[in-house]
């Protein structure tokens, strides 16, 4: 019997018990802080999922429409830093590893959460030089 894959977000535990359960299911939109919001963002991205990316990204900076790089593959996360600024707004450090066509990428972000109704949003980030 074969072991389901691993989250993309890194944790080792299976995608349907780590980031999957806030992709769908009574839990969906509900990751308990930022944190959580943001591996599952990354997740998302691995898995395309445009959807759930915009629904979790605050209204005042959402895109109209998420657009995938065709070809690009997501390797790794490392989240350095997560703070908690308030109950209600937080910010997570952390550096994503990709691949596109041949080249190896490195995307280093202090990001910017929002907690609204019970719920975290992606609001915005601030690239590391």
């Amino acid at each position: 019997m074969s072991r389901p894959a691993p989250c993309p977000c890194g944790s080792l535990q299976p995608l349907a018990t780590c980031c999957g359960r806030w992709f769908a299911g009574p839990l969906h939109l509900q990751a308990p802080d930022a944190q959580a919001l943001m591996r599952s963002r990354y997740s998302a991205f691995a898995r395309g999922l445009g959807d759930y990316l915009l629904a979790t990204w605050h209204p005042s900076t959402r895109p109209p429409q998420i657009e995938f790089e065709p070809g690009l593959r997501w390797l790794g996360l490392q989240v350095r830093r997560h703070q908690a600024v308030d109950d209600a707004h937080a910010t997570v450090e952390f550096v994503a590893r990709s691949k596109l066509g041949g080249r190896a990428h490195r995307l280093h972000e202090t990001s910017r959460f929002v907690r609204e109704d019970g719920r975290w949003f992606y609001v915005d980030g601030d690239l590391a030089p």
